[in-house]
């Protein structure tokens, strides 16, 4: 059985993972690629970052050997199974991945149950009930412009919100204030508090993504005792845990995302509101996946004990 392979890809909007391991989950092969989500880069492109992490991480002419396959990606669509297995058979793959969405391989990244719920923050942020490593109910996950509450983008957005209004009524200082300029102009500094509101304000609206870099300075900023970063880490953490409690019943509560997988005050205050839970923090997602593969080959128990052999990460 050891001979045999199994593969897990984590395709997402930044990043394409595979993970190829033996089904006692020993890791031969790892690789990254670009940007893997057919709904906001296309089909052609995300099929293209799948085949290229895949044909780095499995070795030559081991695709005879895999038996099993599953991939997570985030934006699937319907056509990409189909091209996914045009991929798989040009590498010996004899049957291409089951494919599913990237928010249960997420998910299964940090538990062996198969019931439980997601708790995600990273550029976005979303909630979610599994069943039987199956997303059963979502909630939030609506993007920056109308959702997302408590996630990287919301974060960077409240602090370029609370500055540029200082810096409107000059009076902008403190940590806060001194990094978010910072991250936007470096040494730039225009003339006049209100110029320099004026400047991240056009800087903001013609590249809206960069305010989602802004998390981790407002992460250092609560860190070091600026007020209003505390404040905007501690809504934040309030906002993800009421998403949370609207599809949470029972089982554990997985944490993933970089906001919520880095120590920092959204993550400790997210686990102080979250008491009495069984809190848990997501691995690697394509290790994740590799390992639903291979759990359908497996015992059980034997497929529960090798849960961390699989998603440790490289």
């Amino acid at each position: 059985m050891t001979e045999s392979l199994v593969v897990g890809v984590d395709a997402g909007a930044t990043s394409t993972r595979v993970a190829v391991h033996a089904l006692d989950g020993t890791r031969v092969g790892y690789a990254r690629a670009g940007a893997g989500n057919p709904s906001a880069h296309g089909l052609g492109r995300s099929v293209a970052a799948i085949e290229t992490a895949l044909g780095a991480a499995l070795p030559p002419g081991d695709g005879r050997r895999v038996v099993a396959s599953v991939a997570g990606v985030a934006g699937l669509v319907d056509e990409l199974a189909p091209e996914l297995a045009k991929v798989w058979a040009a590498v010996g793959i004899a049957e291409g991945p089951r494919c599913t969405g990237d928010v249960p391989i997420a998910y299964a990244a940090g538990s062996p149950e198969p019931d439980g719920s997601l708790l995600l923050s990273g550029t976005g942020a979303v909630a979610a009930r599994i069943a039987g490593f199956r997303q059963e109910v979502i909630a939030d996950g609506l993007g920056w412009l109308l959702g997302d509450a408590g996630s990287g983008f919301w974060i960077g957005r409240a602090a370029a919100k609370a500055v540029v209004a200082a810096l409107d009524q000059e009076r902008a200082e403190g940590v806060l204030a001194d990094l978010v300029v910072a991250d936007f102009l470096g040494d730039e500094r225009p003339a006049g508090q209100r110029q320099v509101a004026n400047r991240i304000v056009r800087l903001a609206q013609a590249d809206h993504m960069r305010l989602a870099s802004l998390a981790r300075p407002v992460s250092r900023a609560a860190e070091q005792g600026d007020p209003t970063a505390a404040e905007i880490t501690r809504e934040a953490a309030r906002h993800l845990v009421t998403t949370l409690r609207r599809v949470h019943v029972s089982g554990p509560v997985v944490l993933a995302g970089s906001v919520l997988t880095n120590d920092g005050p959204v993550r400790r205050a997210v686990t102080e509101l979250l008491a009495g839970e069984t809190v848990t923090t997501a691995g690697d997602a394509a290790g994740a996946a590799a390992w639903l593969a291979a759990r359908d080959l497996l015992p059980e128990t034997t497929a529960r004990s090798l849960h961390t052999a699989f998603t440790a990460g490289p």
